[in-house]
């Protein structure tokens, strides 16, 4: 089985319990934690938030990269999701994994330390080398913009 190798920070592995890893056998990413000095923070309405996760990996996979990924219940349910959409996690980052939240909600949200904020997920990339020229193929679709299609 491929493997990453995991280095707690500032006194994680604490929060981890038995370390980072899968809620389940089936679990498509593992939990990344909030691991702020404070015991919580408050988000308010509109507002982003920087919140340490106390770890830093190495995928032992070439070809994989880290992409951090809003958790499906604190979107949902309460509107705190991952601010840039996804965060990218590049193979060669050796620095802690730093999530930003942002709440989409009409409401203050509390986020309590080793509270679950973000799943990691690794994935295989695809490096294209770019190569300039003149024109690109013809396509059905062509140059037309967002929702050019007309389906929903």
């Amino acid at each position: 089985m491929a493997s990453v190798d995991v280095c707690y920070l500032r006194n994680a592995a604490g929060l981890y319990g038995e370390g980072l890893g899968y809620a389940t056998p089936e679990s498509a990413g593992m939990d990344l934690r909030a691991c702020f000095d404070e015991d919580e923070i408050i988000i308010r309405p509109g507002e982003r938030a920087e919140v340490p996760s106390g770890v830093s990996v190495e995928p032992r996979v070439p070809g994989v990269a880290g992409f951090i990924y809003s958790r499906s219940g604190l979107g949902a349910v309460k509107g705190l999701v991952v601010a840039q959409g996804v965060g990218v996690v590049d193979a060669d980052y050796r620095g802690e994994i730093v999530v930003w939240l942002l709440n989409t909600s009409d409401r203050p949200i509390l986020v309590e330390r080793g509270e679950r904020v973000a799943q990691l997920v690794f994935q295989p990339v695809c490096r294209l080398e770019p190569r300039t020229v003149e024109s690109l193929s013809e396509t059905t679709r062509g140059s037309g913009g967002f929702g050019h299609t007309g389906r929903a």
